[in-house]
């Protein structure tokens, strides 16, 4: 396979930084604003996401994680996968903005499964969704809210996100299978 970088390491950061920026201005600041991670990197996106809005704005923003496993609608088609832990911040997200927070955006069946999620868990006040990486190909009616890059790919194509915290070095790559 090969692949090529479209996103290395300080892209990663500026897009993060200016995806701060719009949810600090679209929500009036940070106080009700909690972030959502769908692991696995849309974890450690959402903590770096946190960092930023407190760089900003000097507001702590609470993170958590949200698996969407078992509420996917292709569990059948795809490898089984054991479930990464939930956390919900202290207070749950009644009566919150949650901003869900992912690496890449498909087909938006992984946000359609976070949705489903969400509502067994309380009621916020809002849903948004930001993404590192938005490769088109939707097949359900979703956008995200905040997008770090835009992606135009096929969909042979694979787009890969390296974290550090992950894989020990950041980076963005397109992979093409032939």
């Amino acid at each position: 396979m090969t692949g090529r970088m479209v996103m290395d390491g300080g892209d990663i950061t500026r897009s993060i930084t200016r995806m701060a920026h719009e949810v600090l201005e679209r929500n009036h600041g940070a106080d009700s604003v909690i972030l959502l991670g769908i692991p696995s990197r849309g974890v450690p996106i959402a903590e770096r996401l946190a960092a930023a809005i407190e760089r900003a704005s000097g507001e702590q923003v609470p993170v958590g994680s949200l698996d969407v496993t078992m509420y996917r609608d292709d569990l059948r088609r795809n490898p089984t996968r054991a479930p990464s832990p939930t956390r919900i911040p202290e207070g749950g997200i009644d009566d919150r903005i949650v901003v869900l927070v992912d690496d890449v955006f498909f087909s938006g069946r992984t946000i359609r499964a976070a949705l489903d999620a969400l509502t067994n868990i309380g009621r916020p006040i809002s849903v948004q969704l930001a993404v590192l990486a938005d490769r088109g190909h939707r097949e359900l009616p979703i956008r995200a809210d905040y997008v770090g890059k835009n992606l135009p790919t096929s969909r042979s194509e694979r787009v890969v996100v390296q974290l550090a915290e992950v894989d020990e070095t950041d980076g963005v790559i397109i992979e093409d299978p032939r």
